[in-house]
């Protein structure tokens, strides 16, 4: 099943450009949900120069009154697990954006990464959020995010921005279609490939 999940992160940035509280979040979290949309994402980034840490909070009782979902991404820090523990949205999604990077320029390197990434899942599963991984599509190391206790995976998709319209693009939409086709398999139960 398909969704519409609006990222409001821009949003939060023009705000404190601002230096005030306009544009409200919670204003367009508000009109979105009632316009159809899903749920609402939110990717408060270590330095908090868009979308903040109290953002989660009232976005969280938006949603909920709403009855849609609210999907918190980041880097899995001491201080950014404290807030989804502390708030329990529906989703959360671990991206590699560490404080030192400006965005969230690649996917998790599964294979260094993937004993780091099991413990966090393990917590987050526990309180009931579900999980998503910020994955590229190298279906060779995509049995890994799920060997982590994963519920979905995202799929990094600039190098399909960046390729769009040379000879590479649809080589390079095959690579996100296979992993794509290769995780849905996964998830309808079954088997991942090169995986015992």
């Amino acid at each position: 099943m398909t969704s519409l999940s609006i990222n409001l992160n821009k949003i939060a940035l023009l705000r404190n450009s601002r230096g005030r509280h306009y544009p409200d979040l919670g204003t367009f979290a508000a009109r979105l949900l009632s316009l159809g949309a899903d749920d609402i994402t939110l990717h408060p980034r270590p330095d908090q120069r868009h979308a903040r840490y109290q953002d989660v909070e009232d976005l969280a009782a938006i949603c909920d009154e709403y009855g849609k979902e609210l999907n918190v991404e980041g880097y899995p820090t001491p201080a950014f697990l404290a807030v989804v523990k502390r708030v329990v949205p529906a989703q959360c999604t671990l991206v590699t954006d560490s404080p030192e990077q400006l965005t969230s320029d690649l996917g998790w390197d599964l294979r260094s990464d993937r004993h780091f990434l099991r413990g966090v899942v393990a917590q987050l599963k526990d309180l009931g959020i579900n999980t998503s991984l910020f994955a590229d599509p190298d279906c060779a190391s995509l049995g890994l995010a799920v060997d982590s206790g994963v519920d979905r995976i995202e799929l990094y998709t600039d190098p399909y921005a960046q390729s769009y319209g040379s000879s590479s693009a649809e080589l390079t939409l095959e690579r996100f279609s296979d992993a794509a086709r290769m995780m849905q398999e996964v998830r309808d139960g079954g088997a991942m490939p090169g995986m015992t």
